[in-house]
């Protein structure tokens, strides 16, 4: 089979990441490296830092990513785009425009002879009842169409500058916790009570945390969390016998 590709957490267009178009031609450079290879690739969240998609307006920017996406699915690439909590707002534009295939919530799918579930990984068992709550303001279709009203110059700068901010106070407090143990890791504890009741997967693949993370849950099940592509650059491949993560240096993306 050809590889498939698995990559998460790009958050382009924020405005708390000096090196945004350098990041985004990063993105582009290795989409072009893979496009004659690739079977399949799968967009794990939060490509966007913040994406609202108005019924006749899409935010600005983007044109050369955008562009590489639609050249792999006119190549017959098959590109699955996951929405994170920074990009949970999309339409149809990415399926009518760039021949995308939308997920909207976690998906179990047989590739090869494996099972694998994949899912940006937001809201799968992480306790924080402030971050609960925001999440259901988001998901909240009364609260989106409210949104939605408002003009897009206001909407999408209130987006913007809300996700800058978030950001930004996150690194003020630290930054991305690193990797807390089986025991605290709330996705590795959401993956482990669903392995109870699904013990056919072989595979997890999260983005959201921004940590890199390749752990054995049983003798047949592995799971990844697959960094980011704002300083870790992280990718993972799958070529029906074998899944590694990698960190994409250009011109090399063989392992």
């Amino acid at each position: 089979m050809r590889p498939i590709y698995f990559i998460s957490d790009a958050h382009l267009g924020s405005r708390a990441i000096a090196h945004g178009r350098t990041q985004e031609r990063r993105l582009v450079r290795f989409l072009d490296e893979i496009k004659d290879k690739a079977g399949a690739v799968y967009l794990l969240g939060d490509l966007f830092d913040f994406w609202y998609e108005y019924k006749l307006v899409v935010p600005k920017g983007y044109t050369r990513l955008l562009g590489k996406l639609s050249e792999l699915t006119d190549l017959g690439v098959e590109v699955h785009f996951f929405t994170g909590n920074h990009d949970i707002w999309c339409g149809d534009y990415f399926e009518k425009e760039c021949g995308m295939i939308m997920h909207r919530v976690p998906i179990t799918i047989e590739l090869g002879d494996k099972t694998f579930y994949l899912a940006h990984g937001d809201g799968l068992g992480d306790p924080d009842p402030k971050f609960k709550l925001i999440r259901s303001i988001f998901h909240n279709r009364l609260c989106q169409r409210l949104f939605s009203a408002l003009h897009p110059r206001w909407g999408m700068e209130f987006g913007l500058r809300w996700a800058q901010h978030s950001r930004l106070k996150h690194e003020r407090e630290g930054g991305e916790p690193p990797y807390m143990g089986e025991d605290k890791e709330f996705l590795v504890r959401y993956a482990k009570q669903y392995l109870t009741s699904h013990p056919t997967v072989n595979y997890f693949i999260f983005g959201h945390r921004h940590i890199e993370l390749d752990l054995m849950l049983s003798h047949s099940t592995r799971m990844l969390i697959i960094g980011d592509w704002i300083s870790k650059f992280t990718y993972a491949m799958f070529d029906g016998k074998q899944l590694w993560m990698e960190n994409y240096i250009e011109g090399e993306t063989e392992p």
